[in-house]
């Protein structure tokens, strides 16, 4: 296969996250010289499975595991220094060689422990007053962002001055304690192992956290970037670029299901902002979606099904599909695909084609139904609300398709799956408008079918 020199490619999860982008990003970068994270933090995960081995990837981009391939970290992610070497470590114990290969970008704004802190501490907050939390993963992901857009964030840039990286440190400290201590009472709250060695009397200690920083900055300085620069060099010489989303489109801050979402901009638009490229260097739009929904933590899900029941669909998809989080270890919640979210989807991000995961997990089942609308409040409408609210109140309108009793566990070749699985696959084209361009049929980076290469120009 010749592919197209020069050409870029965004994967961009199309539900809740955990649709299994990461494998997707492994397989495609076979085709790529680099590959590029643009958003999210150590909130999100990508496991891969190579030679039915696994590996769990939190902030290095999935391409670290082709041998070769160069790595960025762009602007648009809150990078905590701790959990990238954690990383870095456990990779190179697997004999991946990474610090060579990896380059972040010096105005990436940094997770600091007392971002977790605050994070722990707010949805405690929550809960004890009554409230529904958010469901946020504790890693201070949401007050790293916060502190970027109020425009008092220390960045990977800081690292190289020690006494402005000091004085900015002192500043937000003044904030966070007075927060932590008069406005949640983090004294009463009890923190992970991990924290408490930042915290005194409930306030933020400024020692601990500075020394570490300026640990972690010698190790980081020789992979210190200026990413735009090197992404947009590198297109003009003719490499083809892999930009990896975190997350999913129904997350994004702007476009998902409100306050539900995580804390950046998931969508692939975010791909030129986050990563320092121009729009018109996005030239295709993958996204992945699983053959049935899920969701981690709160908020709307209009076709979840009663997944802990044993024996129901959503029992098999739970259990089949191993549902449980990359980051977190958390239940995922299962419900059955929704077409009708899709459309918001294709409508966001601009989609070219979708990848479906996991058609695998839905071996087995006698009859399958797709979500192709809603009713909302007496009318039927065929996508998914702008509003969380509204969400909430949506009644699925299914179509039943029947099941397919044969595996496709491996299955390399459309023309081999079972005919009601290419069935149940055309049927989401139809309604969702976007073509399937490629199926994964297990985890393992071999078990892909490829309809259209998403490097090969039309």
């Amino acid at each position: 296969m010749n592919i197209t020199k020069g050409r870029n490619v965004v994967v961009v999860g199309s539900q809740w996250g955990d649709e299994g982008k990461g494998k997707l990003v492994d397989w495609l970068t076979e085709s790529a010289q680099g590959v590029v994270r643009f958003q999210g933090g150590h909130n999100a995960g990508h496991t891969l499975v190579i030679n039915g081995v696994k590996t769990a990837l939190h902030l290095i981009p999935s391409g670290i595991m082709r041998a070769g391939v160069t790595c960025y970290i762009g602007n648009g992610v809150v990078l905590s220094c701790a959990k990238l070497f954690e990383e870095i470590e456990g990779l190179e114990k697997a004999g991946v060689e990474v610090r060579s290969r990896l380059r972040v970008s010096e105005a990436c704004p940094l997770i600091l422990p007392f971002h977790a802190i605050l994070d722990v501490a707010r949805e405690a907050a929550r809960e004890k007053g009554g409230i529904e939390k958010i469901g946020t993963t504790g890693r201070g992901i949401g007050p790293a962002y916060e502190d970027k857009i109020a425009r008092r964030a220390l960045r990977v840039q800081d690292l190289r001055h020690p006494e402005r990286f000091a004085q900015k440190l002192q500043e937000l400290l003044a904030i966070y304690n007075l927060v932590l201590t008069q406005g949640l009472g983090s004294a009463d709250l009890a923190f992970a192992d991990t924290l408490t060695p930042y915290l005194k009397n409930g306030e933020v200690q400024f020692d601990p956290i500075y020394t570490e920083a300026m640990q972690h900055a010698k190790l980081l300085e020789p992979m210190i970037a200026d990413v735009s620069r090197e992404l947009n060099d590198a297109n003009k010489t003719g490499s083809n670029l892999l930009f990896e989303g975190a997350q999913g489109t129904l997350l994004d801050v702007d476009h998902g299901t409100y306050p539900y979402v995580t804390s950046s901009n998931c969508v692939a638009g975010n791909a030129a902002a986050g990563a320092g490229v121009g729009p018109g260097l996005l030239h295709y739009i993958l996204g992945i979606t699983k053959a049935y929904c899920t969701r981690v933590g709160g908020g709307p899900f209009p076709t979840e099904l009663d997944w802990e029941k044993e024996g129901t669909p959503g029992w098999h998809m739970s259990t089949v599909g191993a549902e449980k989080g990359v980051t977190t270890g958390r239940s995922r919640r299962c419900g059955w695909f929704d077409a009708a979210l899709l459309k918001r989807s294709a409508q966001v991000n601009g989609l070219s084609g979708l990848c479906i995961t996991k058609l695998d997990v839905l071996d087995g089942l006698s009859e399958l139904k797709l979500c192709v609308g809603y009713m909302l409040d007496g009318e039927e409408i065929d996508i998914l609300p702008a509003g969380a609210d509204d969400i909430a109140r949506c009644e699925p309108i299914y179509e039943t398709l029947e099941g397919w009793s044969d595996s496709t566990v491996g299955v390399t070749q459309y023309d081999k799956l079972p005919i009601n699985a290419r069935l149940y696959l055309q049927r989401i084209e139809q309604v969702t408008g976007v073509p399937i361009h490629i199926i994964s049929t297990s985890p393992d980076r071999d078990h892909t079918i490829m309809v259209r290469h998403p490097f090969l120009a039309p």
